[in-house]
């Protein structure tokens, strides 16, 4: 007899332990929660166990390193000689000891297109469980998959589609409703995606799901509902222990957003000293969201000190590293912030990244002129954002505002492309104001400025940016305007 995982899904062979580490892994995952890190002594011990050896070469390509595809192919091989040693018995076995075996088969070819690099084939392998497989409404792991690839192509929409596909018998399940609620978000629709994360919320024990939490601080920070933000993330802070380091960072990071908002600046870089950064150094999440924070903090006036140079030290250890382009830029900007040579070295991998992306794109227009063939979006978005983005970032990183504002202008409406959520591809647009008000680009400035304004009128540090522009545009009474809402909630910010 087949056991099940936690989902309902069926294991064609699991000792306890595996099981167990298997259960982690599921449960772990969904919940953002350390234990799924015990599935690798699960699959060292129990090497018959097919999806305990699966889930081990997950973990390894969720690093979201060069060195991940390598370490997960060797758990993709075990499990392939799990899967065959199984299958040798096919014809006596019991039906759902079957399902459980075709159902392995097709998580084996799933793990398999990812190591390769093979974004759309894996896709495709989900797809086809999912919607095929008589048990495919349970595969809610599958669809966190699915979500995330997604999510690193900027593909909003398909992130939507896969958890609508299964959330009909996850009704109940609060880690399905955030996993909804964060697709809403970044499709834009805020009133649906509010909905699901105060429904995930309602359902979870404490309020304890922190990728509801995550969805609903996304919410709440585009509608500039700054007081309620901070006082939920602020609220949720104590049952934040045991979270990975990715969501436990992650959350902080978000509510440091919404102190930044208000002036409370020595308590952001507090945050950033005790929470955002140093739980997990060397992970890429961990190190993105460090260079994230620091580089707002500077956005909003706050001295940094010697944070760059520690933080850069960790991310010079990864090496060249090209494996998804947000992180590639933030990588970028954290090293050239530092005056790191490794900035000059990943610039280059860059640029020979995009070269190739810009030789592919001709050959991808051989049908008739009235219908060309369109470019495949991994072979553009190298030539066409990131690498324009790549050198306004290390301009700006160096001081060279006037080189900086127009390469950062011009990735700007390409940037969903390469992932990230809508909040953390912001910073590339504040880059982007502050090059060009120290490039003389003061039109430029005061549009985008004021547009952020429109959405939350009292932000601190938009206004304090707007009182120094409208000053230098010889516009005082505007200028003092702006300096009075800068006080408003905190007369005494720094």
């Amino acid at each position: 007899m087949a056991s099940t995982d936690g989902l309902g899904n069926p294991l064609s062979a699991a000792s306890t332990r595996a099981q167990a580490g298997i259960d982690d892994f599921v449960g772990g995952l969904l919940a953002y929660e350390t234990r799924a890190e015990r599935i690798l002594a699960a699959a060292q011990a129990a090497p018959d166990a097919v999806m305990a050896q699966v889930y081990a070469g997950w973990l390894w390509m969720f690093l979201e390193s060069p060195e991940g595809p390598p370490r997960a192919r060797r758990f993709l091989e075990a499990a392939q000689r799990a899967h065959a040693r199984a299958s040798d018995a096919f014809e006596c076995l019991e039906a759902d000891e079957v399902a459980a075996i075709e159902r392995e088969a097709a998580q084996i070819r799933v793990l398999a297109r990812w190591i390769e690099g093979d974004i759309a084939a894996t896709n495709a392998a989900i797809d086809a469980l999912i919607e095929h497989s008589p048990l495919g409404s349970r595969e809610l792991l599958l669809v966190k998959l699915r979500q995330y690839l997604a999510f690193n192509r900027g593909d909003s929409p398909a992130m939507l589609r896969a958890i609508l596909r299964v959330l009909p018998d996850h009704a109940d399940n609060p880690h399905a409703l955030g996993m909804a609620a964060f697709a809403y978000e970044q499709c834009h629709l805020l009133d649906e995606a509010e909905a699901a994360a105060r429904g995930a919320l309602a359902l979870a024990p404490d309020e304890r799901e922190p990728w509801a939490q995550h969805a609903l601080a996304h919410v709440l920070l585009t509608r500039g509902q700054i007081e309620e933000g901070t006082r939920l993330l602020e609220g949720w802070r104590g049952g934040w222990i045991g979270l990975n380091s990715f969501m436990a960072t992650h959350l902080a990071w978000h509510l440091a957003l919404f102190l930044l908002a208000r002036g409370r600046n020595a308590e952001a870089l507090a945050l950033y000293d005790g929470a955002v950064w140093g739980v997990s150094t060397s992970y890429s999440q961990d190190q993105a969201g460090a260079v994230q924070l620091l580089a707002r903090l500077e956005w909003c006036g706050v001295d940094v000190g010697d944070r760059w140079r520690e933080l850069a030290g960790f991310i010079a250890a990864r090496g060249i590293d090209t494996v998804e382009p947000f992180l590639s830029l933030l990588y970028l900007y954290g090293l050239a912030r530092a005056s790191r040579p490794e900035a000059d070295a990943l610039l280059i991998a860059i640029r020979e990244r995009a070269q190739v992306s810009a030789a592919a794109q001709p050959a991808a227009f051989a049908g008739t002129s009235a219908d060309p063939s369109p470019v495949p979006l991994a072979d553009s978005v190298w030539s066409d954002v990131v690498w324009p983005a790549a050198l306004g970032l290390v301009a700006h990183a160096r001081g060279e505002a006037a080189r900086a504002w127009r390469p950062l202008g011009q990735a700007l409406p390409g940037l969903v492309h390469i992932g990230g959520s809508h909040a953390q591809r912001d910073l590339f647009a504040l880059l982007h104001v502050d090059a060009a008000t120290h490039a003389g680009q003061w039109v430029d400035a005061q549009q985008a400025l004021e547009s952020r304004r429109r959405v939350d009128p009292d932000e601190v540090p938009v206004n304090r940016r707007l009182a120094a522009l409208y000053r230098v545009l010889e516009l005082p009474s505007l200028a003092d305007e702006a300096d009075r809402r800068a006080r408003l909630h905190f007369p005494d910010s720094e």
